[in-house]
């Protein structure tokens, strides 16, 4: 491994991550709902939107309105709603159900002076199929959760350094954030267009896994369809039902002898073919 932050990775058992995966995936819904309830809204949605913490090992909320951000720590699944003296009330999920998450955050909010009722407010989107919406209990998987979160904080340091070589190459990058929706890491570009119904984006990101791949996996997605596809990696692919994108799985990386040299050299020609295509259509329609 070259100097860096990502931190090496062994053996990967896919399907055992995909329970533990979609736990902490129901689980961050309580940071999503918190946000829709008391973050100052945003058209995009990005108020929802959640940074990954590398000292917390998980996720937070933008900040509510006395400053403190609620948070999710991924390798236990513990919420916790972290103060700015950086102290935390917590509360492990396992073995409880959505019900006693709720009463256990709307002390919590109320006890900062929020409104709990908002907490209840109906997402904007459906979630996967899983036994927690109909009051199962969150187990924790403590090892498939500590990998899981080793692959978030792996994406989100080699996400930001490709961030940053685009930032130089003088595009408007967001920082990388998560998702609640599709529980990815994401930062989206937005290309000059011709209109409103000329939409032109690349989005970097990565996936702990979904209804496409039952495994982590980084992606760039070009749109509109891009005409032509330049080679990949030998281990990355492009990916077209749904959406277009070059990916490249876990498991592939996992097969490369510099897992880290080896997602930034992807990340690297799969942006750079994307930059190439999206700006090479005419403005003019």
């Amino acid at each position: 491994m070259t100097g860096s932050n990502w931190q090496p990775l062994a053996a990967l058992e896919p399907r055992r991550l995909r329970e533990p995966r979609l736990f902490a995936h129901f689980a961050a819904q309580w940071l999503a709902r918190a946000a829709r309830a008391y973050v100052a809204p945003k058209p995009d949605d990005s108020h929802t939107n959640l940074g990954w913490d590398t000292v917390v090992g998980g996720l937070g909320t933008h900040p509510l309105p006395d400053g403190s951000r609620l948070g999710l720590r991924l390798r236990d699944l513990t919420l916790m709603i972290i103060s700015t003296q950086g102290q935390s009330q917590s509360l492990a999920l396992g073995g409880l159900a959505d019900a006693d998450v709720r009463a256990w955050l709307a002390r919590r909010v109320s006890e900062l002076g929020l409104d709990a009722q908002k907490l209840d407010a109906s997402s904007p989107y459906a979630m996967p199929s899983f036994g927690i919406a109909t009051g199962e209990r969150y187990t924790v998987d403590g090892d498939a959760l500590s990998l899981l979160a080793v692959w978030y904080t792996n994406a989100n340091s080699v996400l930001e350094e490709t961030r940053q070589t685009l930032l130089a190459r003088g595009l408007s990058v967001p920082v990388v954030r998560c998702w609640p929706h599709h529980f990815d890491l994401d930062s989206l570009v937005t290309f000059p267009s011709a209109g409103p119904t000329d939409v032109r984006t690349m989005g970097t990101g990565f996936s702990p896994g979904d209804e496409y791949y039952d495994e982590p996996y980084f992606y760039v997605s070009v749109h509109p369809v891009p005409a032509g596809r330049p080679v990949l990696p030998p281990f990355a692919h492009w990916h077209t039902q749904d959406f277009t994108a070059a990916v490249a799985t876990a498991s592939a990386l996992l097969a490369e002898p510099d897992q880290h040299a080896a997602a930034k050299a992807y990340l690297a020609v799969a942006t750079d073919f994307a930059i190439k295509q999206l700006k090479r259509i005419p403005v003019s329609l």
